[in-house]
């Protein structure tokens, strides 16, 4: 168990590295799914899988290239395939592309068999993150800063519907980590109690 971790945290991470559901990192693009569930996934002790390097591998294409291909529904209709897998191949950190939590048939499966956790961030530190990566094909337009705005006006009530909520900003990654951690803590307690 990591050193940056109090004992109250390594003892619930520990306890949630031992539970029965995966955790499931959903958000923007840039909102820190994939480097923030890595380090989660070392603290609990857990697989990572990362939705979009699935798709990838299976795809031997990158997402942008099956989005110039196929087009973005058929990349959505391959993406819930994908979270169906990953949710039934046991206990694991997972880190999904940013509109796989719209679709309703996976927002229900993962409701039922997993913990979801949105990680929100503000537009700047979205448009700081997304600017060191110009492969997104979402913000391939003339104003990437109002696709991402009108992203989040449509993304965010959605994702609202995660079990729990968690700040991403510019923080060390052990940080947030840590936070979710406490919020796992705290909603696997909550859920016993009831």
């Amino acid at each position: 168990m990591s050193e940056t971790l109090g004992p109250a945290d390594r003892e619930d991470a520990a306890d949630l590295g031992r539970g029965a559901r995966s955790v499931v990192l959903v958000g923007l693009m840039g909102a820190g799914k994939t480097t923030i569930g890595r380090r989660l996934a070392q603290l609990l002790e857990l697989p990572f899988v990362d939705t979009d390097q699935e798709i990838e591998d299976a795809a031997r294409m990158s997402v942008a290239e099956l989005f110039a291909a196929y087009g973005e529904p058929e990349f959505r209709a391959l993406e819930a395939r994908v979270v169906a897998r990953l949710v039934e191949g046991g206990r694991q950190v997972i880190a999904t592309g940013g509109g796989a939590y719209m679709n309703e048939g996976t927002r229900r499966l993962l409701r039922e068999r997993s913990v979801t956790v949105w990680l929100k961030a503000d537009l700047d530190t979205l448009m700081e993150r997304v600017a060191k990566r110009p492969t997104r094909p979402l913000l391939r337009t003339a104003d990437p800063r109002g696709t991402l705005r009108d992203l989040m006006d449509k993304r965010y009530p959605v994702y609202a519907q995660a079990d729990l909520h968690i700040h991403s900003r510019n923080v060390k990654r052990d940080v947030i980590a840590r936070e979710i951690i406490q919020s796992l803590a705290r909603h696997d307690r909550a859920k016993a109690a009831s």
